[in-house]
C-alpha cells in the first residue's frame, strides 16, 4: 500500500526514532528517496519463499516434528507460550490435568473394540499400520500409507479412520528431538500467528512433555478444517505426533464431521502408549554436532545469532510515543512486537540472519548501496492474502559481512487479523533506521 508523504512527515514529527549516526541519517536521505518500491510483485514472492526457507532453517534442523501453524516472510514462529486456565472451557482441563484426565479417558477407551484395518493394506498391515489400528476406537481405518525407518522424513503412517460419523484423516509420526530443550518443543503455538480453540502443555510423571492441540489447519480459517493433534516429548529424547482432522485428507477435501473423531483423551492415550517404542528405539542416533544429513533437516547449528538479543533490540529501537501490547519470538534470530501509537495495532517483526552472503544475488539485484556498503531493499504492498485491506511494509538489508536484518509492520495486530488502521504504525523511513541500526554490528 503506498504511502502519503504528508502522512509519513506527520507520523515522524510525532514517533521520532531512536538516535544513530548523523552522518550515517544524512547519507540514508538520498538513498531512502532512491531504493523506493525495489521489489517487483515476483520479488516479493521470492523475498517470502526465501526468508520463510532462511529463517526456518536452523530450527528445521532441530526439529523433525510438524508443527501446524503460521510463517510470515521473515521466520518461523508457531511455538512458544501457554495460556491461562481461564481461557478454557467448561469441558476443558487446564494444564497440568491433562495427564490425570487422559488415563481415566484411556481406561475407558481401552475397553472398546480396536479399528480394523480395510483396503490394500489389511493384508500387509504390519508395523506402524497395525498399531494405529489396534490403538484406535472402534471403527476402520483405511487408505494407508506408511513410511519406514531410513526413509525420507522418516517412520510415519497416515490413513483415514471412519467410526461411523464420517470418515477422518488421522496420521501419527515418530522421531528423534535432536538433543534440543523441552522448552523448544511440545509447546502451545504462539496464537498470533496460530489462531487455536484450545492448547494445554502437561508435564507427566515420567518427565514427558505432552502438548493436546485443538485449531485449524488454515489459520487464517480459508477453510474449516479442523486439526487436532497431540505432542509427546519423552524424558529420552522421542517425538510422538498425532494428527486428525474432521475431513478425510488435512487440505483439499470437503468437511465430513463437526469434530475430528478423537478426543483429547484419546489423544493422549494414543501418543503415550507403549506401542511405539519398538520403532522408536530403532531410529539412528542424532548425527554429532556440526555434521550435517544429506537432506539437511538435522545435524550441528551453524550461523547462530550470537551477541544480540533480536526481541530486546528491537524493543530498544522502536520510536518514541509507542505502547508495546505484546511481543514475542523464536530465539535470538527472530522477534514481533505489536505497538499501539494510539490510533490502532500494529505488528512489527525482525529477522536477523548472519551469513546470507548468497542472497546478494537473489533478493537485492534491484537493491540500492547505502555509505557503508550495505544493500536495502524495500517494499509497500498487501499482507496476508487472506486479509482484505492488509498492509505490510518491509525493510530489508543487507551487510558488507552477511548479515542480513529485516522488518517488517503491518497494518493490524497480527498477521490473520483485520486491519486496525490504514498504514502500519511505523513509516519506511523508521524501519529502514531500525534495519540499519549499528546495534546489530555486534553480531559477529
Amino acid at each position: 500500500m503506498p504511502s502519503d508523504n504528508h502522512s509519513d512527515r506527520a507520523q515522524d514529527r510525532a514517533l521520532e526514532g531512536p538516535s544513530e549516526d548523523v552522518s550515517f541519517e544524512d547519507g540514508l536521505a538520498e538513498a531512502i528517496h532512491r531504493t523506493g518500491d525495489t521489489f517487483a510483485p515476483q520479488d516479493r514472492a521470492v523475498l517470502v519463499n526465501n526468508s520463510v526457507t532462511r529463517g526456518r532453517r536452523l530450527l528445521a534442523r532441530r526439529r523433525t516434528a510438524a508443527v501446524t501453524g503460521s510463517v510470515l516472510a521473515l521466520a518461523a514462529v508457531g511455538i512458544g507460550g501457554g495460556y491461562g486456565a481461564g481461557l478454557l472451557g467448561p469441558d476443558q482441563k487446564a494444564a497440568g490435568e491433562v495427564g490425570k484426565a487422559g488415563k481415566a479417558e484411556s481406561a475407558q477407551w481401552a475397553a472398546e473394540p480396536p479399528g480394523t484395518i480395510t483396503g490394500p493394506t489389511a493384508a500387509g498391515g504390519g508395523s506402524m499400520t497395525a498399531i494405529l489400528a489396534r490403538l484406535l476406537p472402534a471403527g476402520k481405518l483405511s487408505e494407508t500409507r506408511e513410511r519406514q525407518i531410513g526413509e525420507s522424513g522418516g517412520p510415519s503412517v497416515v490413513g483415514v479412520f471412519d467410526d461411523g460419523r464420517g470418515k477422518a484423516g488421522i496420521s501419527v509420526s515418530l522421531s528423534r528431538a535432536n538433543g534440543l530443550n523441552s522448552a523448544q518443543q511440545a509447546t502451545c503455538p504462539d496464537r498470533v500467528f496460530t489462531p487455536y480453540d484450545d492448547c494445554t502443555e502437561t508435564e507427566l510423571a515420567d518427565g514427558a512433555r505432552l502438548v493436546i492441540f485443538q485449531g485449524y489447519e488454515y489459520p487464517d480459517r480459508r477453510e474449516d478444517t479442523k486439526n487436532w493433534r497431540a505432542e509427546l516429548l519423552t524424558s529420552d529424547g522421542f517425538l510422538i505426533n498425532a494428527n486428525e482432522y474432521n475431513a478425510p485428507s488435512q487440505k483439499g477435501a470437503k468437511i465430513s464431521r463437526a469434530d475430528p473423531p478423537l478426543n483429547p483423551g484419546q489423544l493422549t492415550a494414543l501418543v503415550t502408549s507403549d506401542k511405539w517404542r519398538g520403532t522408536l528405539n530403532r531410529l539412528p542416533p542424532t548425527p554429532p554436532t556440526g555434521k550435517e544429513p544429506a537432506d539437511g533437516t538435522t545435524g550441528g547449528v551453524d550461523g547462530t545469532v550470537t551477541g544480540i538479543d533480536a526481541g530486546k533490540t528491537l524493543v530498544s529501537l522502536l520510536p518514541r510515543g509507542l505502547k508495546v501490547t505484546g511481543q514475542g519470538g523464536q530465539g535470538a534470530e527472530y522477534a514481533y512486537v505489536v505497538v499501539d501509537d494510539g490510533k490502532g495495532l500494529s505488528m512489527v517483526q525482525i529477522n536477523v540472519q548472519p551469513g546470507s552472503s548468497d542472497l546478494a544475488k537473489e533478493l537485492f539485484t534491484k537493491a540500492t548501496t547505502l555509505p557503508d556498503g550495505t544493500l536495502l531493499a524495500t517494499q509497500q504492498g498487501p499482507g496476508d492474502k487472506g486479509v482484505p485491506g492488509g498492509a505490510m511494509w518491509t525493510a530489508d538489508t543487507l551487510r558488507p559481512n552477511g548479515l542480513r536484518v529485516v522488518i517488517s509492520a503491518l497494518n493490524a495486530g497480527g498477521p490473520h487479523s483485520a486491519p486496525s488502521r490504514s498504514t502500519p504504525a511505523l513509516t519506511m523511513k523508521q524501519l529502514i533506521a531500525i534495519a540499519t541500526s549499528k546495534k546489530w554490528r555486534a553480531i559477529p
